[in-house]
Protein backbone atom coordinates (compact mmCIF):
# COMPACT_ATOMS: atom_id res chain seq x y z
CA UNK A 1 0.00 0.00 0.00
CA UNK A 2 1.71 3.22 -1.17
CA UNK A 3 1.14 6.45 0.67
CA UNK A 4 1.15 9.90 -0.97
CA UNK A 5 4.75 10.89 -1.60
CA UNK A 6 4.54 14.55 -2.61
CA UNK A 7 4.02 15.99 0.85
CA UNK A 8 6.58 13.63 2.37
CA UNK A 9 9.33 14.66 -0.02
CA UNK A 10 8.45 18.34 0.38
CA UNK A 11 8.95 18.06 4.12
CA UNK A 12 12.13 15.99 3.95
CA UNK A 13 14.66 18.83 4.14
CA UNK A 14 12.92 20.46 7.07
CA UNK A 15 12.30 17.34 9.09
CA UNK A 16 15.60 15.53 8.93
CA UNK A 17 18.00 18.19 7.65
CA UNK A 18 19.33 15.96 4.88
CA UNK A 19 22.72 17.08 3.59
CA UNK A 20 23.63 17.07 -0.06
CA UNK A 21 25.52 13.76 0.14
CA UNK A 22 22.38 11.65 0.36
CA UNK A 23 23.65 8.78 -1.75
CA UNK A 24 26.32 6.39 -0.52
CA UNK A 25 29.50 6.41 -2.50
CA UNK A 26 32.34 3.96 -2.93
CA UNK A 27 32.20 0.19 -3.35
CA UNK A 28 29.18 -1.73 -2.19
CA UNK A 29 29.51 -2.95 1.39
CA UNK A 30 29.23 -6.75 1.63
CA UNK A 31 27.37 -6.58 4.94
CA UNK A 32 24.88 -3.96 6.10
CA UNK A 33 25.19 -1.74 9.11
CA UNK A 34 22.28 -2.17 11.50
CA UNK A 35 20.47 0.44 13.59
CA UNK A 36 17.81 -0.87 15.98
CA UNK A 37 15.61 1.69 17.75
CA UNK A 38 13.34 0.39 20.50
CA UNK A 39 10.75 2.70 22.04
CA UNK A 40 9.39 2.05 25.52
CA UNK A 41 5.65 1.35 25.93
CA UNK A 42 4.70 2.95 22.61
CA UNK A 43 1.26 1.78 21.51
CA UNK A 44 0.45 0.13 18.20
CA UNK A 45 -1.56 3.20 17.14
CA UNK A 46 0.66 6.02 18.40
CA UNK A 47 2.56 6.67 15.15
CA UNK A 48 0.75 8.54 12.39
CA UNK A 49 1.83 5.87 9.89
CA UNK A 50 -0.15 3.41 12.05
CA UNK A 51 -3.26 5.57 12.01
CA UNK A 52 -2.37 7.67 15.04
CA UNK A 53 -3.08 11.36 15.55
CA UNK A 54 0.39 12.27 16.87
CA UNK A 55 2.59 13.69 14.11
CA UNK A 56 5.57 11.36 13.56
CA UNK A 57 6.77 12.50 10.17
CA UNK A 58 10.33 11.15 10.34
CA UNK A 59 9.09 7.66 11.14
CA UNK A 60 6.47 8.08 8.43
CA UNK A 61 9.33 8.71 5.99
CA UNK A 62 10.99 5.45 6.99
CA UNK A 63 7.69 3.63 6.57
CA UNK A 64 7.09 5.31 3.21
CA UNK A 65 10.41 4.02 1.87
CA UNK A 66 10.44 0.84 3.92
CA UNK A 67 8.14 -1.86 5.21
CA UNK A 68 5.46 -1.68 7.89
CA UNK A 69 4.51 -4.78 9.85
CA UNK A 70 0.98 -5.13 11.14
CA UNK A 71 1.40 -8.39 13.08
CA UNK A 72 4.72 -7.99 14.89
CA UNK A 73 4.96 -9.11 18.50
CA UNK A 74 7.04 -8.72 21.64
CA UNK A 75 6.69 -10.45 25.04
CA UNK A 76 4.71 -7.45 26.30
CA UNK A 77 7.19 -6.05 28.83
CA UNK A 78 10.40 -4.06 28.41
CA UNK A 79 12.84 -6.31 30.24
CA UNK A 80 11.68 -9.42 28.41
CA UNK A 81 11.57 -7.69 25.02
CA UNK A 82 15.06 -6.30 25.37
CA UNK A 83 16.38 -9.69 26.48
CA UNK A 84 14.86 -11.34 23.41
CA UNK A 85 16.13 -8.57 21.14
CA UNK A 86 19.74 -8.99 22.24
CA UNK A 87 19.84 -12.79 22.65
CA UNK A 88 17.23 -14.19 20.26
CA UNK A 89 15.73 -16.29 23.05
CA UNK A 90 12.51 -16.13 25.03
CA UNK A 91 12.88 -14.79 28.55
CA UNK A 92 11.83 -18.16 30.00
CA UNK A 93 14.84 -19.76 28.32
CA UNK A 94 17.14 -17.32 30.10
CA UNK A 95 15.87 -18.08 33.60
CA UNK A 96 16.47 -15.97 36.69
CA UNK A 97 20.18 -15.58 35.92
CA UNK A 98 22.20 -15.92 32.75
CA UNK A 99 22.86 -19.49 31.57
CA UNK A 100 26.49 -20.02 30.54
CA UNK A 101 25.55 -20.85 26.95
CA UNK A 102 23.85 -17.50 26.19
CA UNK A 103 25.56 -15.10 23.81
CA UNK A 104 24.39 -11.61 22.97
CA UNK A 105 24.06 -10.32 19.43
CA UNK A 106 27.09 -7.98 19.80
CA UNK A 107 29.18 -10.94 20.99
CA UNK A 108 28.11 -12.96 17.96
CA UNK A 109 28.72 -10.07 15.57
CA UNK A 110 32.34 -9.68 16.65
CA UNK A 111 33.08 -12.81 14.60
CA UNK A 112 31.84 -10.92 11.53
CA UNK A 113 33.95 -7.84 12.24
CA UNK A 114 31.16 -5.64 13.59
CA UNK A 115 31.54 -2.96 16.23
CA UNK A 116 28.54 -2.45 18.51
CA UNK A 117 27.15 0.62 20.24
CA UNK A 118 24.43 1.05 22.88
CA UNK A 119 22.73 4.16 24.17
CA UNK A 120 19.80 4.49 26.56
CA UNK A 121 17.89 2.08 28.74
CA UNK A 122 19.44 -1.25 29.68
CA UNK A 123 17.25 -3.14 32.15
CA UNK A 124 19.03 -6.49 31.70
CA UNK A 125 21.15 -6.49 34.87
CA UNK A 126 19.96 -9.92 35.99
CA UNK A 127 21.54 -11.48 32.89
CA UNK A 128 24.11 -8.95 31.64
CA UNK A 129 25.23 -6.58 34.34
CA UNK A 130 26.98 -4.08 32.07
CA UNK A 131 26.54 -3.39 28.35
CA UNK A 132 30.27 -3.46 27.60
CA UNK A 133 31.98 -5.99 29.86
CA UNK A 134 29.24 -8.63 29.93
CA UNK A 135 27.20 -7.98 26.76
CA UNK A 136 29.87 -7.21 24.18
CA UNK A 137 29.23 -3.57 23.23
CA UNK A 138 32.24 -1.42 22.32
CA UNK A 139 30.75 1.88 23.54
CA UNK A 140 27.76 2.49 25.78
CA UNK A 141 25.78 5.30 27.36
CA UNK A 142 23.74 3.56 30.06
CA UNK A 143 20.82 5.58 31.44
CA UNK A 144 20.18 3.66 34.65
CA UNK A 145 17.77 6.13 36.25
CA UNK A 146 14.64 5.62 34.17
CA UNK A 147 12.49 7.36 36.79
CA UNK A 148 13.50 10.74 35.37
CA UNK A 149 13.43 12.10 31.81
CA UNK A 150 14.75 15.50 32.95
CA UNK A 151 17.28 15.04 35.76
CA UNK A 152 18.54 11.43 36.04
CA UNK A 153 20.67 10.65 39.05
CA UNK A 154 22.43 7.57 37.72
CA UNK A 155 23.97 7.16 34.27
CA UNK A 156 27.21 5.75 32.88
CA UNK A 157 29.49 6.30 29.92
CA UNK A 158 31.47 3.20 28.99
CA UNK A 159 30.90 1.79 32.47
CA UNK A 160 32.10 4.91 34.31
CA UNK A 161 29.49 6.68 36.40
CA UNK A 162 28.74 10.23 35.34
CA UNK A 163 27.71 13.04 37.66
CA UNK A 164 24.00 13.28 38.33
CA UNK A 165 22.14 15.80 36.21
CA UNK A 166 21.38 18.76 38.46
CA UNK A 167 17.78 19.77 39.01
CA UNK A 168 16.79 22.50 36.61
CA UNK A 169 19.47 21.61 34.08
CA UNK A 170 18.43 21.52 30.43
CA UNK A 171 18.43 17.74 29.89
CA UNK A 172 16.02 15.58 27.92
CA UNK A 173 16.60 11.82 28.12
CA UNK A 174 15.50 11.14 24.55
CA UNK A 175 17.75 13.84 23.14
CA UNK A 176 20.69 12.88 25.38
CA UNK A 177 20.63 9.21 24.43
CA UNK A 178 20.50 10.18 20.77
CA UNK A 179 23.37 12.65 21.26
CA UNK A 180 25.57 9.89 22.65
CA UNK A 181 24.66 7.52 19.83
CA UNK A 182 25.51 10.18 17.25
CA UNK A 183 28.86 10.70 19.01
CA UNK A 184 29.55 6.97 18.83
CA UNK A 185 28.70 6.87 15.13
CA UNK A 186 30.87 9.90 14.40
CA UNK A 187 33.77 8.21 16.17
CA UNK A 188 33.09 5.02 14.22
CA UNK A 189 33.23 6.95 10.98
CA UNK A 190 36.55 8.52 11.95
CA UNK A 191 38.33 5.47 13.39
CA UNK A 192 36.58 2.31 12.20
CA UNK A 193 35.12 3.23 8.84
CA UNK A 194 36.21 -0.10 7.33
CA UNK A 195 34.06 -2.08 9.79
CA UNK A 196 30.26 -2.46 9.82
CA UNK A 197 28.39 -1.45 12.96
CA UNK A 198 25.44 -2.56 15.06
CA UNK A 199 23.83 0.38 16.88
CA UNK A 200 21.14 -0.08 19.51
CA UNK A 201 19.22 3.02 20.62
CA UNK A 202 17.13 1.96 23.62
CA UNK A 203 14.72 4.79 24.39
CA UNK A 204 12.97 5.44 27.70
CA UNK A 205 10.14 7.35 25.99
CA UNK A 206 7.20 7.40 26.14
CA UNK A 207 7.29 5.25 29.31
CA UNK A 208 6.14 6.92 32.52
CA UNK A 209 6.79 9.29 34.19
CA UNK A 210 5.18 11.54 31.60
CA UNK A 211 7.75 14.32 31.36
CA UNK A 212 8.54 16.59 28.42
CA UNK A 213 9.86 20.06 27.65
CA UNK A 214 7.27 22.76 28.29
CA UNK A 215 7.45 24.28 24.81
CA UNK A 216 6.82 20.87 23.24
CA UNK A 217 3.82 20.24 25.49
CA UNK A 218 2.43 23.61 24.43
CA UNK A 219 2.41 22.43 20.82
CA UNK A 220 -0.63 20.32 21.79
CA UNK A 221 -2.43 22.89 23.91
CA UNK A 222 -5.73 22.46 22.04
CA UNK A 223 -5.51 18.71 21.47
CA UNK A 224 -7.17 15.67 23.08
CA UNK A 225 -9.91 17.61 24.85
CA UNK A 226 -12.50 15.36 23.21
CA UNK A 227 -11.17 12.34 25.13
CA UNK A 228 -10.06 8.79 24.59
CA UNK A 229 -13.37 7.55 23.16
CA UNK A 230 -13.18 10.04 20.30
CA UNK A 231 -9.48 9.34 19.80
CA UNK A 232 -10.06 5.60 19.53
CA UNK A 233 -12.85 6.09 17.00
CA UNK A 234 -10.73 8.51 14.95
CA UNK A 235 -7.74 6.18 14.84
CA UNK A 236 -9.84 3.11 14.13
CA UNK A 237 -11.45 4.67 11.06
CA UNK A 238 -8.07 5.73 9.71
CA UNK A 239 -6.53 2.31 10.34
CA UNK A 240 -9.30 0.65 8.35
CA UNK A 241 -8.89 3.14 5.52
CA UNK A 242 -5.13 2.55 5.42
CA UNK A 243 -5.54 -1.24 5.33
CA UNK A 244 -3.59 -1.68 8.56
CA UNK A 245 -6.19 -3.86 10.20
CA UNK A 246 -9.28 -5.86 9.33
CA UNK A 247 -10.82 -6.10 12.76
CA UNK A 248 -13.52 -4.81 15.03
CA UNK A 249 -12.70 -2.26 17.70
CA UNK A 250 -12.29 -3.92 21.09
CA UNK A 251 -14.61 -2.66 23.79
CA UNK A 252 -13.28 -0.72 26.77
CA UNK A 253 -13.12 -2.68 30.02
CA UNK A 254 -14.00 -0.22 32.79
CA UNK A 255 -14.10 -2.88 35.51
CA UNK A 256 -10.33 -3.47 35.35
CA UNK A 257 -8.23 -1.33 37.71
CA UNK A 258 -5.03 0.28 36.49
CA UNK A 259 -1.99 -1.81 37.51
CA UNK A 260 -0.24 -0.30 40.51
CA UNK A 261 -3.01 2.07 41.49
CA UNK A 262 -3.66 2.21 45.23
CA UNK A 263 -5.72 4.48 47.43
CA UNK A 264 -2.54 6.30 48.49
CA UNK A 265 -1.36 6.81 44.90
CA UNK A 266 -4.76 8.13 43.85
CA UNK A 267 -4.84 10.47 46.84
CA UNK A 268 -1.42 11.93 45.94
CA UNK A 269 -2.38 12.42 42.29
CA UNK A 270 -5.58 14.21 43.23
CA UNK A 271 -9.21 14.21 42.06
CA UNK A 272 -8.29 14.55 38.39
CA UNK A 273 -6.80 11.06 38.16
CA UNK A 274 -8.87 8.14 36.83
CA UNK A 275 -7.77 4.53 37.28
CA UNK A 276 -10.31 2.86 34.97
CA UNK A 277 -11.16 3.09 31.28
CA UNK A 278 -14.66 4.49 31.77
CA UNK A 279 -16.44 6.45 29.05
CA UNK A 280 -15.17 9.99 28.66
CA UNK A 281 -18.57 11.59 29.31
CA UNK A 282 -18.62 9.94 32.76
CA UNK A 283 -15.65 12.04 33.91
CA UNK A 284 -15.97 15.31 35.77
CA UNK A 285 -14.76 18.52 34.12
CA UNK A 286 -11.70 18.46 36.38
CA UNK A 287 -10.91 14.87 35.41
CA UNK A 288 -11.27 15.66 31.73
CA UNK A 289 -8.88 18.61 32.00
CA UNK A 290 -6.33 16.58 33.94
CA UNK A 291 -6.52 13.59 31.59
CA UNK A 292 -6.22 15.75 28.45
CA UNK A 293 -3.10 17.38 29.92
CA UNK A 294 -1.51 13.96 30.49
CA UNK A 295 -2.12 12.98 26.89
CA UNK A 296 -0.53 16.23 25.67
CA UNK A 297 2.63 15.40 27.60
CA UNK A 298 2.65 11.89 26.15
CA UNK A 299 2.23 13.27 22.63
CA UNK A 300 5.14 15.67 23.22
CA UNK A 301 7.31 12.71 24.24
CA UNK A 302 6.38 10.82 21.07
CA UNK A 303 7.10 13.79 18.79
CA UNK A 304 10.46 14.35 20.51
CA UNK A 305 11.28 10.69 19.89
CA UNK A 306 10.37 11.11 16.22
CA UNK A 307 12.55 14.20 15.93
CA UNK A 308 15.53 12.31 17.34
CA UNK A 309 14.99 9.50 14.84
CA UNK A 310 15.28 12.15 12.14
CA UNK A 311 18.60 13.33 13.59
CA UNK A 312 19.95 9.79 13.54
CA UNK A 313 18.92 9.34 9.92
CA UNK A 314 20.70 12.59 9.06
CA UNK A 315 23.84 11.28 10.76
CA UNK A 316 23.75 8.12 8.65
CA UNK A 317 23.44 10.26 5.53
CA UNK A 318 26.39 12.41 6.56
CA UNK A 319 28.45 9.24 7.01
CA UNK A 320 27.27 8.06 3.56
CA UNK A 321 26.12 4.75 5.01
CA UNK A 322 22.37 5.42 4.89
CA UNK A 323 21.76 3.23 1.83
CA UNK A 324 23.43 0.20 3.35
CA UNK A 325 22.07 0.51 6.89
CA UNK A 326 19.17 -1.67 7.94
CA UNK A 327 17.02 0.45 10.27
CA UNK A 328 14.55 -1.38 12.50
CA UNK A 329 12.15 0.62 14.67
CA UNK A 330 9.78 -1.05 17.14
CA UNK A 331 8.25 -0.73 20.59
CA UNK A 332 9.00 -3.10 23.46
CA UNK A 333 5.30 -3.51 24.32
CA UNK A 334 1.91 -1.98 23.91
CA UNK A 335 1.06 1.22 25.80
CA UNK A 336 0.99 0.81 29.58
CA UNK A 337 -2.09 1.33 31.75
CA UNK A 338 -0.25 1.65 35.07
CA UNK A 339 -0.89 4.42 37.55
CA UNK A 340 2.04 4.56 39.94
CA UNK A 341 4.36 7.07 41.58
CA UNK A 342 8.11 6.47 41.48
CA UNK A 343 10.59 6.85 44.31
CA UNK A 344 11.23 10.52 43.47
CA UNK A 345 7.61 11.26 44.30
CA UNK A 346 5.05 13.60 42.76
CA UNK A 347 4.49 17.28 43.47
CA UNK A 348 0.87 18.10 42.59
CA UNK A 349 1.66 21.82 42.60
CA UNK A 350 4.44 21.54 40.00
CA UNK A 351 3.83 22.07 36.30
CA UNK A 352 2.56 18.83 34.72
CA UNK A 353 5.32 17.18 32.71
CA UNK A 354 8.13 18.76 34.73
CA UNK A 355 10.78 16.75 36.57
CA UNK A 356 8.93 17.26 39.86
CA UNK A 357 5.86 15.35 38.66
CA UNK A 358 5.18 11.66 38.18
CA UNK A 359 2.21 10.98 35.92
CA UNK A 360 1.23 7.88 33.96
CA UNK A 361 -0.84 7.38 30.85
CA UNK A 362 -3.49 5.25 32.56
CA UNK A 363 -5.97 2.73 31.11
CA UNK A 364 -8.18 5.14 29.16
CA UNK A 365 -5.48 6.71 27.02
CA UNK A 366 -3.54 3.44 26.83
CA UNK A 367 -6.61 1.83 25.29
CA UNK A 368 -6.64 4.53 22.61
CA UNK A 369 -2.91 4.13 21.98
CA UNK A 370 -3.44 0.39 21.48
CA UNK A 371 -6.35 0.82 19.05
CA UNK A 372 -8.01 -1.41 17.89
CA UNK A 373 -6.77 -4.02 20.34
CA UNK A 374 -7.82 -5.21 23.76
CA UNK A 375 -6.00 -4.31 26.98
CA UNK A 376 -2.47 -3.14 27.59
CA UNK A 377 1.18 -3.83 28.33
CA UNK A 378 1.89 -6.86 30.57
CA UNK A 379 -1.10 -8.78 29.21
CA UNK A 380 -0.92 -11.35 26.42
CA UNK A 381 -3.86 -9.81 24.59
CA UNK A 382 -3.03 -7.98 21.37
CA UNK A 383 -2.95 -4.62 23.15
CA UNK A 384 -0.04 -5.82 25.26
CA UNK A 385 2.07 -7.67 22.69
CA UNK A 386 1.29 -6.31 19.20
CA UNK A 387 3.58 -3.36 18.40
CA UNK A 388 4.53 -1.11 15.47
CA UNK A 389 7.58 -2.31 13.54
CA UNK A 390 9.20 -0.51 10.62
CA UNK A 391 12.06 -1.90 8.53
CA UNK A 392 14.06 0.36 6.22
CA UNK A 393 17.05 -0.64 4.07
CA UNK A 394 17.44 1.50 0.97
CA UNK A 395 19.98 -0.71 -0.80
CA UNK A 396 18.22 -4.06 -0.60
CA UNK A 397 14.67 -3.68 0.69
CA UNK A 398 11.84 -4.84 -1.54
CA UNK A 399 8.19 -3.74 -1.55
CA UNK A 400 8.94 -0.22 -0.36
CA UNK A 401 5.95 1.46 1.25
CA UNK A 402 4.09 -1.82 1.61
CA UNK A 403 2.19 -3.17 4.58
CA UNK A 404 3.32 -6.65 5.62
CA UNK A 405 0.80 -8.82 7.42
CA UNK A 406 3.26 -11.66 8.02
CA UNK A 407 3.51 -12.67 11.68
CA UNK A 408 6.86 -11.72 13.23
CA UNK A 409 8.38 -11.50 16.70
CA UNK A 410 11.32 -9.76 18.36
CA UNK A 411 13.03 -13.18 18.68
CA UNK A 412 13.43 -12.98 14.88
CA UNK A 413 15.81 -10.01 15.04
CA UNK A 414 18.94 -11.96 16.06
CA UNK A 415 18.66 -14.63 13.32
CA UNK A 416 17.87 -11.88 10.79
CA UNK A 417 20.96 -9.83 11.59
CA UNK A 418 23.14 -12.92 11.82
CA UNK A 419 21.99 -13.97 8.37
CA UNK A 420 22.75 -10.56 6.90
CA UNK A 421 26.16 -10.52 8.61
CA UNK A 422 27.04 -13.89 7.07
CA UNK A 423 26.98 -15.78 10.37
CA UNK A 424 25.62 -19.31 10.55
CA UNK A 425 23.70 -20.67 13.51
CA UNK A 426 25.99 -23.39 14.84
CA UNK A 427 24.66 -26.58 16.38
CA UNK A 428 26.55 -26.89 19.64
CA UNK A 429 25.72 -29.52 22.24
CA UNK A 430 23.94 -28.02 25.19
CA UNK A 431 23.02 -24.81 23.36
CA UNK A 432 19.34 -24.50 22.38
CA UNK A 433 18.59 -23.54 18.81
CA UNK A 434 17.33 -20.00 18.35
CA UNK A 435 13.51 -20.11 18.39
CA UNK A 436 13.13 -17.25 15.90
CA UNK A 437 13.35 -17.19 12.12
CA UNK A 438 15.11 -14.76 9.82
CA UNK A 439 13.05 -11.94 8.35
CA UNK A 440 15.36 -11.70 5.33
CA UNK A 441 12.93 -13.42 2.89
CA UNK A 442 10.40 -10.68 3.61
CA UNK A 443 12.98 -7.90 3.65
CA UNK A 444 14.39 -8.88 0.28
CA UNK A 445 11.14 -10.03 -1.30
CA UNK A 446 12.28 -13.65 -1.69
CA UNK A 447 9.51 -15.25 0.34
CA UNK A 448 7.24 -15.16 3.37
CA UNK A 449 7.67 -15.99 7.02
CA UNK A 450 7.17 -19.68 7.74
CA UNK A 451 4.22 -20.55 9.93
CA UNK A 452 5.41 -21.37 13.44
CA UNK A 453 4.31 -21.08 17.05
CA UNK A 454 4.89 -17.90 19.03
CA UNK A 455 5.00 -18.38 22.79
CA UNK A 456 4.11 -15.77 25.43
CA UNK A 457 4.48 -15.96 29.19
CA UNK A 458 4.84 -12.78 31.20
CA UNK A 459 4.00 -12.75 34.91
CA UNK A 460 1.51 -15.51 34.33
CA UNK A 461 -0.12 -13.78 31.34
CA UNK A 462 0.06 -16.51 28.72
CA UNK A 463 -0.61 -16.97 25.01
CA UNK A 464 0.30 -19.04 21.97
CA UNK A 465 -0.10 -17.90 18.38
CA UNK A 466 -0.05 -20.45 15.54
CA UNK A 467 -1.21 -19.29 12.13
CA UNK A 468 -4.60 -17.69 12.60
CA UNK A 469 -5.21 -19.39 15.96
CA UNK A 470 -4.41 -17.83 19.32
CA UNK A 471 -5.04 -18.91 22.90
CA UNK A 472 -4.84 -16.44 25.81
CA UNK A 473 -5.06 -16.63 29.60
CA UNK A 474 -4.60 -14.00 32.30
CA UNK A 475 -2.53 -14.55 35.43
CA UNK A 476 -5.67 -14.54 37.55
CA UNK A 477 -7.53 -16.87 35.20
CA UNK A 478 -6.84 -20.58 35.01
CA UNK A 479 -9.01 -21.04 31.94
CA UNK A 480 -7.78 -20.40 28.41
CA UNK A 481 -9.72 -18.66 25.66
CA UNK A 482 -9.12 -19.28 21.96
CA UNK A 483 -9.59 -16.81 19.13
CA UNK A 484 -9.57 -17.07 15.36
CA UNK A 485 -7.53 -14.11 14.12
CA UNK A 486 -9.31 -14.34 10.74
CA UNK A 487 -12.39 -13.02 12.55
CA UNK A 488 -10.41 -10.00 13.74
CA UNK A 489 -8.00 -9.26 16.58
CA UNK A 490 -10.38 -7.74 19.13
CA UNK A 491 -10.29 -11.05 21.09
CA UNK A 492 -13.79 -10.84 22.49
CA UNK A 493 -15.55 -13.92 21.09
CA UNK A 494 -13.84 -17.13 22.15
CA UNK A 495 -14.13 -20.07 19.77
CA UNK A 496 -12.84 -22.67 22.25
CA UNK A 497 -16.09 -24.65 22.28
CA UNK A 498 -16.52 -24.42 18.53
CA UNK A 499 -13.14 -26.05 17.85
CA UNK A 500 -12.45 -28.30 20.88
CA UNK A 501 -9.76 -30.39 19.18
CA UNK A 502 -7.78 -27.36 18.04
CA UNK A 503 -8.23 -25.80 21.46
CA UNK A 504 -6.80 -28.90 23.17
CA UNK A 505 -3.92 -29.02 20.69
CA UNK A 506 -3.03 -25.37 21.31
CA UNK A 507 -3.09 -25.63 25.10
CA UNK A 508 -0.95 -28.77 25.00
CA UNK A 509 1.53 -27.04 22.69
CA UNK A 510 1.87 -24.16 25.13
CA UNK A 511 2.49 -26.56 28.02
CA UNK A 512 5.14 -28.38 25.99
CA UNK A 513 6.95 -25.17 25.10
CA UNK A 514 6.76 -23.95 28.66
CA UNK A 515 8.35 -27.17 29.92
CA UNK A 516 11.07 -27.15 27.25
CA UNK A 517 11.97 -23.51 27.86
CA UNK A 518 12.15 -23.98 31.61
CA UNK A 519 14.57 -26.84 30.99
CA UNK A 520 16.67 -24.65 28.70
CA UNK A 521 17.14 -22.20 31.57
CA UNK A 522 18.59 -25.01 33.71
CA UNK A 523 21.21 -26.14 31.18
Amino acid sequence: MHKPRAMVFALLAVLVAVPAVAQDQGPQAPRPNVLVIMADDLGFADLSCYGGDIRTLNLDLLAEDGQQYTQFYTPGRGESSRASLLTGYYRDQLGATRPEWVQTLPQRLKDAGYRSYHSGKWGLERWFLKPISTAGFDRSYHLADTEQHHWPGEHYLDGQRLEAVERGEDYNATKATTDFMIDFLQEHNERHKDQPFFAYLSLTAPHHPLQADADEINDFVEDFADGWDARRARIFVKQRQMGLIDSDLARLEPRIDAPGSTADVMRQLGPGEVDRAVRWFELTDEQQRFQAEKMRIYAAMVTRMDREVGRLVSQLRRMRVYNNTLILFMSDSGAGAEIVIGEAGHDPDAAPGSGDTYLCLGPGWASSSNTPFRRHKMTAYEGGIAVPMIAHWRRNLEDEGELHHDVGHVIDIVPTIMKLAGLEQSNVDGVPALPGVSLTPVLTGDGKHPERELYFNQSGNRALRLGHWKIVAQNNERAWSMYDMRDGRAEEDSVSRRYPEKFLEMTMRWERFNKDYQEDAQR
